[in-house]
């Protein structure tokens, strides 16, 4: 016969009773979704639906189920509130001040999103009334909500010029002027289009495809695509397409 034995993680009663004494937080998760129309980055917002705040703009976000782990919250909390899902996600950064939730101590953990939304437009549902705004144009939000947002624009520019998460926001097949226009709105800068178009060609990392765009002239312009394989094995050419590129 076998004798079962049983072991504690706790050494004693005063290892559970330091833990028991400890504060207990809420945990939540909040997404920065941002999309790409062709022409101009835009920032998904919904309406809050509960107190405090109820009806202001906000990020998309909820609190953290005892079964979940964050990543497993932050797409549930995208699909219920937009309905969006398969969207890339990546977390970048935690926030904890004791007063950013007026009601309860609340620690959330933030990711943002990259999507093109012609690609998911189909997707969104209206319960929360979820809606696009121009990242120049982005109305106060609840909490610490814009600060969020603009460190995660900090983030994606700064992950924009060492990875290929850009074209998460592009369709498979893109135009230069719809990659000038998405590298100038994530970067906040003007690019001069002669000078892009050369760089883009001398670094060989698109595909030229042979179908053309001809929505904005009779002419029309050529749709590329990126060959992952090169882009991985020669993502640093891409940081000399933004002049005077800043990090930080």
């Amino acid at each position: 016969m076998y004798k079962v034995c049983y072991f504690s993680i706790f050494k004693n009663d005063n290892d559970m009773i330091e833990y028991a004494s400890q504060p207990h937080y809420l945990a939540a998760v909040d997404c920065i979704v941002f999309g790409f129309d062709g022409q101009h980055v835009k920032l998904l917002l919904v309406k809050r639906g509960l107190e405090p705040e109820i009806n202001k703009w906000s990020l998309i976000g909820g609190f953290i189920m005892q079964d979940e782990s964050p990543e497993d919250a932050a797409v549930r909390v995208l699909k219920k509130n937009t309905g969006l899902e398969g969207v890339y996600l990546e977390q970048f950064q935690v926030y904890g001040k004791p007063d950013r939730d007026p009601i309860e101590r609340t620690l959330s953990i933030a990711y943002f999103a990259l999507i093109d939304i012609s690609k998911y437009q189909s997707q969104l549902n209206n319960d929360f009334q979820a809606e696009w705004f121009l990242i120049s144009e982005i109305p106060k939000l609840i909490f610490d909500h814009n600060t969020m947002v603009a460190d995660a624009r900090k983030k994606l520019r700064y992950k924009a010029a060492l990875h290929p998460i850009l074209f998460e926001l592009l369709p498979k097949k893109f135009t230069l002027p719809q990659l000038q226009n998405l590298f100038e709105e994530v970067n906040d800068t003007k690019i001069d289009t002669r000078n892009f178009n050369r760089k883009i060609n001398s670094i060989g990392l698109l595909i030229r495809l042979d179908e053309k765009d001809k929505s904005g002239s009779k002419k029309g312009a050529h749709y590329f695509k990126l060959d992952k394989k090169k882009y991985h094995s020669n993502f640093q050419r891409f940081l000399n397409l933004i002049p005077n590129l800043k990090l930080d």
